[in-house]
Parts: C-alpha cells; sequence; structure tokens
C-alpha cells in the first residue's frame, strides 16, 4: 500500500518537474536563443583563420524551412529564431516522449 502512495507521489512530482523544464526550455528558445552568441562556431573559426572558408559549400538542408536557426518566411528575425527554437523543442519532446512510450510499452509487454 505504501509504495503505491509513494508512486503517485512521485508520480505528481516528477509531472510537475517535467512540465516546468519543458516550459523554461520554451522560454529559453522562444526568447533568449535570440540573444545567442553571432561569432562563428569553433569549425567556422578555424575555417577562417587557416584560410579555406570560402571553399565552404551549403549543407543539403539549406533550403529547408528552418534552415540558419530561423523560420523561412517570417521577415522578422527575433521572431523568425524564436519560432524556430520552439519547434526544435516541440520536435525534440516529441520524439522523446515517442521513444519512451515505445520503450515502456515493450518493457511492459516483456513483463506479461
Amino acid at each position: 500500500m505504501e509504495a503505491k502512495i509513494g508512486d503517485s507521489f512521485m508520480s505528481r512530482w516528477s509531472k510537475k518537474f517535467y512540465t516546468f523544464f519543458f516550459l523554461v526550455s520554451l522560454a529559453v528558445a522562444g526568447v533568449l536563443s535570440y540573444y545567442a552568441s553571432s561569432h562563428p562556431d569553433g569549425l567556422e573559426k578555424v575555417a577562417e583563420d587557416k584560410g579555406f572558408l570560402d571553399t565552404a559549400k551549403d549543407s543539403a538542408v539549406s533550403g529547408s524551412p528552418l534552415a540558419d536557426y530561423g523560420v523561412a518566411g517570417l521577415d522578422n528575425e527575433r521572431l523568425s529564431v524564436g519560432v524556430s527554437g520552439v519547434i526544435g523543442i516541440l520536435v525534440t519532446a516529441a520524439v522523446a516522449f515517442a521513444v519512451f512510450a515505445i520503450a515502456k510499452k515493450l518493457k511492459s509487454g516483456a513483463k506479461n
């Protein structure tokens, strides 16, 4: 009987914990990501320093709707970066939820 009470408490606590950090992630991705450094990343910096940056080619997905940390079609850069970050969080959360749901189903199926 005590295990069920403890499990219920942990389940409620876990839901609050995950919900809080999910909302924090959305806020960081949606608002703070615009203020990220505009300096080139390490690989780009080395390529610039060594003189071969101009030989770089665009990636195969450079024309995608979420290329360059923004959303194609949104002219407001701040909004574009924020929406891109929120979409990234939502997609990551959906994939994680699906993976863990499948793992849970497989684990419970193995017990039966």
